[in-house]
């Protein structure tokens, strides 16, 4: 199976606030809004969408291509991921600007403010499947369209749909950039939608949807609800998943990204949708118990342990 992932490549600037913004904040003013906040720690660390989709993903033993924008910085990044054994083909390397950096604080209840520089990923939008697809793998394809510059997103969803290359679909913090009819054709064309609670409110919102109505143009819609687990919906069905037990909770950072490389293993698997979003929920409690989002490590075989730990079934990788 070739596994196209997409996203941002970067590194992460993870910084601690000990205290909680919601004591900082006052509703009435939000119009005017202007916060700042002491840290306690700061951490550099390897990041970006793509690469932690693929990096969770090549813990469990699958092969995905990172097709992804990196710059001038990104030696001890490129170096590491080769260490790994990676796939690094399909990253496009540019002298003339720094790689992408995601700045985000997290307050004690794990609650997170930050942004990303998109640095090198202004050109994603130059990156095509084409390349990768036509030789070697024409028939055996998925994709993940993961939050990413909104004009490599429609390109991507563009040539999925031409393509027919079946593909997950994650905009993320850009359904509020993508204009509406772009962000229902990624919706309707996806296999799998997949975001957090609050932004399915903002696509239904942006697209004057029920929710009813989103999941009929999603087919699987799964909505990540953090440390309540996830619910995975279809016509037929709302399924519950429970969140997978971690050992301690060091850094939130990059949960929702590993949640979808175990969810979409399960899937390219052809497992069933409940074992595919219980899977999700290990490979995120995973993370959480490592400062950053690509520190966390497991053998298969510890995988398959720790699912049967939290969900009392055995699981075959």
């Amino acid at each position: 199976m070739n596994i196209l992932v997409t996203g941002t490549l970067g590194y992460d600037y993870i910084m601690d606030f000990d205290g909680l913004f919601a004591e900082r904040i006052m509703p009435e003013r939000v119009h005017n809004l202007s916060l700042s906040f002491l840290v306690d720690s700061l951490s550099k660390q390897r990041g970006g969408t793509a690469g932690n989709i693929a990096y969770s993903l090549h813990l469990l033993k699958l092969s995905p291509l990172l097709l992804s924008s990196a710059g001038n910085d990104f030696g001890p990044y490129f170096k590491e991921i080769k260490q790994l054994r990676m796939n690094t083909k399909g990253i496009s390397l540019h002298r003339d600007v720094s790689t992408g950096s995601y700045f985000v604080v997290t307050d004690k209840a794990d609650n997170q403010i930050g942004s990303f520089y998109i640095g090198a990923s202004k050109y994603n939008k130059d990156i095509s499947f084409l390349p990768y697809i036509q030789k070697k793998y024409p028939n055996d394809s998925f994709a993940i369209i993961s939050p990413n510059i909104p004009d490599a997103m429609k390109k991507y969803v563009r040539e999925c749909l031409t393509l027919k290359i079946p593909y997950m679909y994650d905009p993320a913090f850009q359904i509020g950039s993508i204009e509406p009819d772009e962000l229902k054709k990624g919706i309707t064309g996806a296999t799998i939608v997949i975001a957090n609670d609050y932004e399915i409110g903002l696509m239904q919102d942006r697209l004057e949807m029920t929710h009813e109505e989103l999941i009929a143009e999603a087919g699987i819609l799964i909505t990540t609800l953090g440390s309540r687990g996830s619910i995975i919906e279809t016509m037929k069905d709302a399924i519950h998943i429970k969140p997978a037990k971690p050992k301690e909770i060091l850094d939130p950072t990059g949960a929702g990204d590993a949640y979808r490389a175990g969810f979409i293993t399960g899937f390219l698997k052809k497992f069933d949708l409940p074992t595919c979003g219980q899977m999700g929920s290990v490979t995120a409690a995973y993370t959480v118990e490592a400062y950053g989002t690509q520190t966390h490590v497991f053998t298969v075989k510890d995988f398959c342990l720790r699912y049967e730990e939290n969900f009392y079934d055995s699981l075959l990788l």
